[in-house]
């Protein structure tokens, strides 16, 4: 009968790097298509500003979203 391989409770410590990792980026990502997204609705500057703001969005993050429309 052959021995079972013992099941590893916690993920070496370069599984868990790398997950964060692409949760980081993944974020990142999120939050540019985000910030397009409000900057496409608003209504000028000041209202794109202001509702960045509330949401807590960075409007350099909106740059990086590469080949996205938000209309």
């Amino acid at each position: 009968m052959p021995q079972d391989q013992p099941i590893d409770l916690f993920p070496s410590t370069g599984e868990f790097a790398e997950a964060r990792a692409a949760e980081k980026a993944e974020h990142a990502r999120k939050s540019a298509i985000a910030a397009r997204t409000v900057a496409g609705y608003a209504h000028d500057a000041a209202d794109c500003q202001s509702l960045l703001a509330m949401l807590g969005l960075d409007a350099q993050a909106g740059k990086h979203a590469k080949g996205f429309d938000s209309r």
